[in-house]
């Protein structure tokens, strides 16, 4: 089994908010909290991670990992960016689960605007330059166009996060006889391989590959 940790601090604070705040704006504090998450990685690591993936995604979070991971010993542990991570309506579900979404604002200063598709491209380019192993496109399914723009610019393994929201729609549709569940499904999932995905992490997992086996 390969283990990969999702690395980031909304789950461990009162406010839900992904770092450190700062005490006047409110906002998350990003060089204090770049400083920690270089502390969560080495934990990370020294449990036996084969790769981590901060989803928190700071400004400069690639180029911080990198150097603290490098400087004590784990030179060869890959990253995986959240390098373009949308502050995306599609995350609902996950976050009533998990119990992590913010008590106050939003995640607007650290996360991207779904409408600004230059930007996305910009972020993913440069988490390549500082040292990532893999760039994420998340949520995927309303991203498709973004996943073909990073793949036209980088040779890069190139994720897709199918969200918990992406997922429930279509459970939730197929559920009340709108659709043919599993042909969505495996339609849903190829969309992502074509715009250029080498990678999916999906809810369907399971299900696509009990259906793959089968045929």
């Amino acid at each position: 089994m390969f283990i990969v940790t999702d690395l980031c601090f909304c789950e461990y604070t009162d406010h839900g908010h992904c770092g450190i705040l700062d005490p006047k704006t409110q906002t998350v504090d990003n060089d204090k909290t770049l400083e920690i998450s270089a502390q969560q990685a080495l934990v990370h690591a020294r449990a036996g991670a084969d790769m981590i993936a901060p989803s928190g995604m700071m400004d400069g979070i690639i180029h911080t990992l990198r150097t603290a991971l490098d400087e004590n010993g784990f030179e060869n542990l890959p990253i995986m960016a959240y390098s373009t991570k949308f502050a995306s309506a599609y995350y609902g579900p996950f976050r009533d689960v998990a119990e992590s979404t913010p008590s106050f604002g939003d995640r607007r200063t650290y996360q991207m605007n779904p409408a600004n598709r230059l930007e996305a491209l910009e972020e993913s380019l440069q988490d390549e330059k500082e040292g990532a192993d893999i760039l994420m496109v998340k949520p995927a399914l309303a991203f498709m166009d973004v996943i073909r723009d990073i793949r036209n610019e980088s040779n890069l393994p190139i994720c897709a996060y199918n969200v918990s929201g992406e997922y429930a729609m279509l459970k939730h549709a197929g559920a009340a006889g709108l659709i043919d569940y599993e042909r969505v499904m495996i339609e849903t999932l190829t969309g992502f391989k074509r715009a250029g995905a080498d990678l999916i992490i999906t809810y369907h997992a399971k299900e696509a590959c009990e259906l793959l086996n089968k045929k």
